[in-house]
C-alpha cells in the first residue's frame, strides 16, 4: 500500500494552536511508528531528513522526505490540508474521500475558513458553531498545550488510536465493499427495491457494513428503500430502512410469529426466518404508501 521509511524517528508540527488536519495527520502517521511528536518550528536538518516527518508547517510538500505542508498552495487551490497529504502518500486518500463524508470538510474548513466553509455547505456560520464538541475542543487544546507528545501520555496515546481506527476503517471498509459487490443481491419486490446480503461462511462480525455505501455505488439511492442482512446476533435476518425511508414501517409485521424485534420507531425488525420468500413476505408486509 505505501512505503515507509527505515526508521521514522519523530514527528514535527507547528507549535501554537492545534486543528483538525495537523492532529489527524500526526495521528495517521503514527500508525508507521511510534515516535515522538515534538511541536516546533522545523530546522533545515529536519526537512532533509527523511526520518523526520515535518507536518502542517516548512512550506514544502516533499513526500519522499515526509514533509506535508501545504501553506505553499495558491489560495485558488483545491482545499488541501496536511492529512489530505499524509493519506495521498499512504494511498488512502481515494478511500478516504469516498468513505469519510467528514474529510472534504475538514479539508474546507482549514483551507478557506468557517465562513466560505459554511456558504459551500449551504448553511449558517453558527450552524458550524453548533457542531463542536467539547471532545474536539479539549483533545485538540491538549494537543496544543503540550511541546512534546510521547508514548504513554494520555494524548499521545489517543492519536495512536485515533490514526489506527482510522487507517483501519478505511482500509476494511475497502476490503468490505468488494465483498459486498460479490455477494449482495438487489430485489425488485412490486413497486420497491432491497438489497440482500446473505448470510456466508464465516459470516463477518457486521454483516450489514458497506450496505449503504454499495448502494450508492450502484447509484439505486432512490429505489432501494430497505436493507436485509445476516442478524450477527442469531440465525435470522436484520432488516432496516435506507435512508430512512418512511414507506418501509416495520411496526406492521411486529405481531409476526418469526419477528421477535421491532423498533417503536418503525425503522429496524429482526426476524428468526432466513428463508428468502419469507424476507421479501416481510418487507411487502412492512411496506406502506
Amino acid at each position: 500500500m505505501f512505503e515507509c521509511p527505515s526508521m521514522l524517528t519523530s514527528i514535527v508540527t507547528h507549535p501554537g494552536g492545534a486543528h483538525k488536519d495537523d492532529f489527524l495527520a500526526c495521528a495517521v502517521l503514527l500508525t508507521l511508528a511510534p515516535v515522538t511528536i515534538e511541536r516546533r518550528n522545523p530546522t533545515a536538518d529536519d526537512l532533509l531528513n527523511p526520518e523526520v516527518a515535518v507536518v502542517d508547517i516548512g512550506h514544502e510538500h516533499a513526500p519522499e522526505r515526509y514533509n506535508f505542508d501545504h501553506h505553499q498552495f495558491t489560495r485558488d487551490s483545491t482545499p488541501t490540508c496536511s492529512l489530505s497529504l499524509v493519506l495521498t502518500h499512504l494511498g488512502l486518500y481515494d478511500d478516504a474521500r469516498e468513505f469519510c463524508d467528514w474529510l472534504e470538510v475538514t479539508e474546507w474548513f482549514d483551507c478557506r475558513g468557517p465562513v466560505e466553509t459554511a456558504a459551500w455547505l449551504g448553511i449558517d456560520r453558527d450552524a458550524l458553531a453548533r457542531l463542536n464538541s467539547p471532545i474536539d475542543i479539549t483533545v485538540l487544546r491538549r494537543f496544543a498545550d503540550q511541546s512534546i507528545h510521547q508514548p504513554g501520555e494520555p494524548i499521545w496515546e489517543i492519536l495512536r488510536m485515533i490514526g489506527q481506527d482510522l487507517v483501519d476503517y478505511v482500509t476494511n471498509l475497502r476490503a468490505r465493499l468488494d465483498f459486498v459487490a460479490k455477494h449482495a443481491e438487489v430485489w425488485t419486490i412490486g413497486t420497491f427495491k432491497a438489497l440482500y446480503m446473505p448470510r456466508t461462511e464465516p459470516t463477518p462480525d457486521d454483516a450489514s457494513a458497506g450496505l449503504a455505501a454499495h448502494v450508492e455505488k450502484l447509484g439505486l439511492e432512490n429505489e432501494i428503500i430497505a436493507l436485509v442482512y445476516p442478524d450477527s446476533r442469531g440465525s435470522g435476518y436484520g432488516m432496516r430502512r435506507f435512508n430512512d425511508d418512511a414507506r418501509m414501517e416495520f411496526t406492521l409485521i411486529s405481531q409476526e410469529a418469526d419477528v421477535h424485534f421491532t423498533h417503536a420507531r418503525g425503522f429496524i425488525a429482526k426476524t428468526h426466518s432466513s428463508d428468502v420468500s419469507r424476507l421479501q413476505q416481510l418487507l411487502r408486509k412492512a411496506y406502506k404508501e
